[in-house]
């Protein structure tokens, strides 16, 4: 009943803004009669039948079937479309029939003028009805008896009615009435996110008495430091874990208040985790808290910059010259944060998140077939949001690297969009060839005008990789919007999982089902050399940052840095089976991020954590701070140290350590 009351005062404030004041007369005068509170199926049949048709109103009966049309958009939805476009034909050659037999044959020859090409345009024969209007006696004409008589009318009429009462069965409710859930959900998230600040609290008030402790410890003899250290590091975490348990009711809480989000919104809500202690409303976002500083994630409160180095140092400790680390992957301390956000809005998990080219915007994919823009940055203007429908799994996306003015977007049924970021619109539409409809990966070259995309024969799901099928790669020119190019791969070769370019893009790397990874030369079109990598799928692929090397990740959870100066060397390697254990293949592909200082790799973990671990320098790692589903999309800002998460939770998270 709220909802219903919020949603009439959105429409009242929006006709008395455009100036409807007679449509709001009308509005006022059948409120109070509260004929329904579903849509009214006998009143769109007297719409159609009683006044568009009688009345000649020709324009307006098209544009009501092809709204009607417009709002079955989803794939779930196409046999209505195809229902509703027959059904389309029969009702527009009732409107003919009806002029005739009212001797109003100058308004069939309007009707024809006005809306010829829109009919020629269809599958259906029109041609010989353009000639009714010159047939002395059409309902004498074999070929138009028919649709004179009554019994056809009475089936049309019919026919319509019960395709209405299906559609329209109480399951379908309108977009406006949707969005006016917007206001109890932020109230909800706010009073939600208010019992996370206390709680919050309680725990850096722990924190801080047990990084006191830690300080006492340090004054112990040098022998004994480095086991006190690590034993209170395991203590806190403890200490942690027990009470996050404690707040299972408040984080659940949090969690069911965000469901009712629906996908209609165009931008979505935002949650911010920053260095101040307050909660504030944000501008042009649904909502917008802010929490302490995550000193809280192994921070340094009351610790001085020496005393923490000492203690860093221990943790870290001294690595062999093979590089192992001392610690376990379970040992890693958390990120320290500087600052999160927290995107939700997407009514599914996350299949893909990318920064821009500028690290300005993110785009993030949804199982569902959706794609959002979020603008995350205060300076950017939020007009740059937008949701973009796109009827398939969407399997891929890459940022125009130029700029970040266009995104591309691959999808499970062989379709290539290209989204206009300013003109909020898509302005192209590609497929790939029917052999190969699903897009597993696409990469803008970082200088030129063109694009790859890697599809692939047949889908069967994340963790069957290595049954994909077979391989297409095809260049395309982003000016022309057409193929260029199809790069060899030989015959049969299995499906390509993952591409990446050199910084001037004459290089480009494939990684393959079968384990193998495969580099080309751009400017002649051909594979230059390739060698075996994995025993498994190569999940994820990227060049090191000096582009002297390449990191391969492989479905079974293992990382490789190769030397590309002596090919088939293993400069670099991790096991990272602990987080990207196979079951996670289910639910996401993994894949690998390098931040821009060549010194941290993220991985998808596929559970709700993920590991950064440190290619150069330290070889201590880290670990992201917990979603409440698997982590299964990830990437680094391409300048500074943020990153992105996104998760099996519906959620997009951007993280900026310190």
């Amino acid at each position: 009943m709220d909802n219903m009351q919020y949603a009439e005062e959105l429409l009242r404030e929006f006709l008395v803004f455009r100036g409807f004041t007679n449509t709001l007369q009308s509005f006022e005068k059948e409120l109070p009669t509260d004929i329904g509170r579903n849509f009214q199926v006998d009143k769109i049949l007297d719409l159609v039948f009683s006044v568009y048709v009688p009345n000649y109103q020709a324009d307006k009966l098209i544009a009501l079937l092809n709204f009607f049309k417009q709002r079955f958009s989803s794939s779930s939805e196409t046999v209505f479309i195809s229902t509703l476009s027959k059904l389309e034909v029969s009702i527009l050659r009732y409107y003919i029939v009806n002029a005739l037999q009212s001797a109003k044959h100058e308004k069939v020859v309007e009707f024809f003028q006005a809306n010829g090409s829109y009919l020629l345009q269809k599958r259906e024969d029109w041609t010989p009805w353009f000639a009714i209007p010159y047939i002395k006696n059409p309902s004498l004409d074999p070929q138009f008896r028919v649709y004179f008589s009554k019994e056809w009318f009475d089936a049309l009429h019919l026919s319509f009615r019960n395709f209405l009462s299906e559609v329209f069965n109480g399951t379908r409710i309108p977009a406006l009435l949707k969005i006016s859930t917007e206001k109890n959900t932020v109230k909800y998230l706010k009073d939600g996110i208010k019992q996370l600040n206390n709680k919050l609290s309680q725990l850096q008030a722990l924190l801080e008495t047990k990084e006191a402790e830690i300080l006492y410890l340090q004054s112990l003899a040098p022998s004994d430091r480095e086991a006190s250290i690590l034993k209170e590091i395991n203590s806190i975490s403890d200490l942690s874990s027990e009470a996050s348990s404690k707040d299972d009711g408040v984080s659940s809480r949090v969690k069911d208040f965000r469901e009712p989000v629906n996908d209609s919104l165009h931008i979505g809500e935002k949650i911010t985790t920053t260095n101040c202690g307050e909660s504030s409303s944000s501008t042009g976002v649904l909502d917008k808290s802010t929490v302490a500083k995550s000193s809280s994630m192994g921070g340094s409160v009351g610790q001085s910059p020496s005393e923490h180095e000492k203690s860093s140092n221990v943790l870290q400790m001294a690595h062999t010259e093979n590089s192992i680390d001392v610690l376990g992957e379970e040992e890693f301390p958390e990120v320290k944060v500087d600052f999160q956000e927290t995107f939700l809005g997407h009514t599914s998990r996350i299949s893909r998140c990318r920064f821009s080219a500028s690290g300005m915007n993110i785009a993030s994919a949804s199982v569902d077939g959706t794609v959002r823009i979020w603008t995350y940055d205060s300076s950017t203007p939020t007009s740059r949001n937008a949701t973009i429908y796109c009827g398939a799994e969407i399997m891929s996306l890459d940022w125009e690297c130029r700029s970040d003015r266009l995104l591309l977007i691959g999808t499970a049924d062989g379709g290539i969009k290209a989204w206009n970021v300013d003109a909020k619109r898509v302005v192209c539409d590609l497929s790939t060839t029917t052999g190969f409809p699903s897009v597993l990966d696409l990469k803008c070259s970082p200088v030129e005008p063109i694009f790859v995309s890697a599809a692939a024969s047949r889908w069967n799901g994340f963790h069957k990789l290595d049954k994909a099928g077979f391989a297409s790669l095809t260049v395309w020119n982003m000016k022309t919007w057409k193929a260029m190019t199809v790069l060899p791969l030989g015959e049969d070769p299995p499906a390509i999982t993952s591409l990446c370019f050199n910084h001037n893009g004459k290089i480009l790397a494939a990684s393959a089902a079968d384990g193998m990874i495969h580099m080309f030369d751009m400017s002649a079109g051909l594979q230059i050399t390739g060698w075996p990598a994995h025993d498994t799928a190569v999940s994820s692929l990227l060049f090191g940052p000096d582009e002297t090397s390449i990191f391969s990740l492989g479905s079974d959870g293992k990382i490789f840095e190769w030397s590309l100066q002596n090919q088939g060397r293993v400069l670099w390697s991790r096991d990272c089976t602990r987080y990207c254990f196979p079951d996670s293949l289910k639910i996401c592909r993994h894949e690998i991020a390098l931040d821009s200082n060549g010194k941290r790799l993220l991985v998808t973990s596929g559970s709700v954590r993920s590991p950064i671990y440190q290619v150069q320098g330290h070889t201590l790692g880290l670990r992201t701070l917990p979603h409440s589903g698997a982590i299964t999309s990830v990437d680094w800002h391409p300048t500074l140290p943020i990153f992105i998460t996104g998760s099996a939770d519906h959620s997009v998270r951007v993280t900026s350590i310190i």
